[in-house]
C-alpha cells in the first residue's frame, strides 16, 4: 500500500504580488523552493490564512533572495498582496516508509520572507 504524506511546507509566507494576467502558477523565491525541498513545476496546495481559500497549482521559479510569493492567473483572484499563505507539497510513499518520514517545514519569521528556518 502507498499513502500520500506531507513532503514539505512553507508556513506563513506573505504574498508579495498577484498577477491575474499570467499563466496560472505560483512564483516562489528560489531560496525558499530549495530550503523546502520543493521543485519547479511541482504540484502544490495553497491555503490563504486571510480568507480560507484553498487551491492547487504548480511552482515556477522566482528570483533568488527576493522573498517572492506571487499567485498568477486565476489563483490571483484567491489572494491579495500581504495575505498570509501556507504552501504544501506531498509525496506518495510505501506505508512503512511513510510511517518514518519527516517532512521539511520552513517557518517564515518575518513579513519580507527573507528570514526563514527549517524546523
Amino acid at each position: 500500500m502507498q499513502v500520500q504524506v506531507l513532503k514539505s511546507k512553507i508556513h506563513r509566507a506573505t504574498v508579495t504580488d498577484a498577477n491575474l494576467n499570467y499563466e496560472g502558477s505560483i512564483t516562489i523565491d528560489e531560496d525558499l523552493i530549495d530550503a523546502a525541498g520543493m521543485f519547479v513545476h511541482e504540484k502544490v496546495a495553497v491555503v490563504n490564512n486571510n480568507n480560507g481559500e484553498r487551491f492547487e497549482t504548480y511552482i515556477i521559479r522566482g528570483e533568488r533572495g527576493t522573498g517572492t510569493i506571487c499567485l498568477n492567473g486565476a489563483a490571483a483572484r484567491k489572494v491579495q498582496k500581504d495575505d498570509i499563505v501556507i504552501i504544501w507539497s506531498y509525496a506518495l510513499l510505501p506505508l512503512e516508509e511513510a510511517k518514518k518520514f519527516k517532512p521539511t517545514v520552513i517557518n517564515i519569521q518575518d513579513t519580507t520572507n527573507k528570514t526563514y528556518i527549517n524546523v
